[in-house]
């Protein structure tokens, strides 16, 4: 369940700006003030946390604008709200008497109501979201040690409405670096008695920096109908299409010495050994 309780989250100073962000606290992982929850994967905060804070977002403005249109002394439905400053006035006339959230908040105080001035919403969603992407690799195969250098990694992905396109990407640029330690590089490895043999980093081979190169990748926004921002799974992509994205480069760049498959990790060592097996058939 996404979950989310739209409270004071702004200062009463009256010296306080009107409408900055570090008025907005978030309260996270505190059951006195969020008792129920989930967690945060399978790509699901923006769509069902998100579409909670949303919903419950736009129910607050709904019961401010409700103090707002008491305090000015006109209908609900001539009140607006200023996004660009963060108060509310009746329609048509920003330039005469406006409320801002602290000063709602106080007149709420000070009425004695005895019901919260905030809302809180519920969020699970009609169903899931199926983003999709396109993912392609460029690599470099020494025959005859069996290294592979990655030389380009492109990458599209629809992840529904975009919320911020720094974090989508970096969602990306994560999984893509998890995808290509896991085709490239990291293996469990046991003896014959099950004992790990790769129980270090000196052992189980990590990508480090020094193995990544600039990824050009894309996004493109074709919104959900299943949740109220439109918004899609990003986090897993990466994983999801940058391993076979580099396995089958690799398996493409021997195809035409007969190699047709070869296990993971794509070891230098597997490599080698998979070019040395269709040489002996020959």
């Amino acid at each position: 369940m996404g979950r989310a309780i739209t409270r004071r989250g702004y200062s009463l100073s009256p010296n306080a700006p009107e409408h900055p962000v570090d008025q907005i606290e978030i309260f996270h992982g505190d059951t006195d003030v969020v008792p129920r929850g989930g967690v945060t994967g399978g790509s699901r905060s923006a769509q069902k946390a998100g579409s909670a804070i949303a919903i419950a977002t736009e129910s607050l403005v709904d019961l401010a604008r409700q103090q707002a249109a008491r305090l000015l002394e006109a209908a609900v439905d001539d009140v607006v709200l200023d996004l660009e400053r963060g108060r509310f006035h009746v329609k048509g006339a920003p330039g005469a008497q406006t409320y801002g959230w602290a000063d709602l908040a106080s007149a709420h105080t000070e009425s004695g109501e005895d019901w919260l001035f905030g809302c809180e919403n519920d969020f699970d969603g009609e169903g899931p979201t199926v983003p999709y992407g396109a993912y392609a690799a460029v690599v470099e195969v020494d025959i005859e040690t069996g290294e592979t250098s990655l030389l380009r990694m492109i990458t599209v992905d629809d992840a529904g409405a975009i919320i911020n396109p720094m974090i989508a990407l970096g969602q990306v640029h994560g999984g893509l670096a998890q995808a290509i330690g896991q085709a490239l590089y990291e293996e469990f490895v046991y003896d014959a008695n099950g004992n790990p043999l790769t129980a270090n980093f000196l052992d189980y081979a990590v990508p480090s920096a020094a193995e990544m190169i600039q990824f050009d990748c894309t996004l493109t926004e074709h919104p959900s109908p299943n949740n109220p921002l439109g918004c899609k799974g990003i986090a897993e992509s990466g994983t999801i299409g940058g391993v076979p994205a580099v396995q089958n480069a690799v398996i493409d760049a021997l195809s035409h010495f007969g190699v047709r498959h070869i296990d993971l990790p794509l070891s230098p060592l597997r490599v080698w050994q998979a070019l040395r097996a269709v040489r002996e058939e020959r």
